[in-house]
């Protein structure tokens, strides 16, 4: 997958509707976030994130991409995402796994909210 779709891919993981988000994520995938419970896996993720309102507008920025071996991509960013007067802003990352061709799952996804003071740490 080239850089461009992994964007896009991305992307459309914040922005599309729960059939998609539930057809992207593998079912072993893990994730944290930055709400209870924290730390999921599988179903559990999905549901978390399934049943919550899409964002509407997302901007990525500081944008890295890593192809460790065939078939993994590993991605990070940092995100702000907007949904009518609701802002969002995190350091992310995600991992993705090729099931086949063009076949792309997410099975690790991580969102750390930015430390409230951003000085010369």
């Amino acid at each position: 997958m080239d850089d461009d779709r992994v964007w896009a891919f991305e992307e459309s993981l914040w922005t599309a509707d729960a059939d998609h988000y539930r057809a992207s994520i593998d079912p072993e995938c893990l994730m944290v976030l930055p709400t209870l419970p924290f730390v999921m896996r599988g179903d559990d993720a999905v549901a978390a994130v399934a049943m919550t309102p899409r964002w509407s507008d997302v901007a990525f920025s500081k944008q890295q991409i890593a192809r460790p071996q065939e078939g993994l991509i590993v991605i990070a960013y940092h995100v702000h995402a907007r949904r009518g007067d609701e802002a969002y802003e995190a350091h992310c990352t995600s991992t993705y796994r090729r099931r086949g061709h063009e076949d792309w799952q997410v099975v690790q996804h991580q969102q750390s909210l930015p430390p409230a003071t951003t000085g010369d740490i």
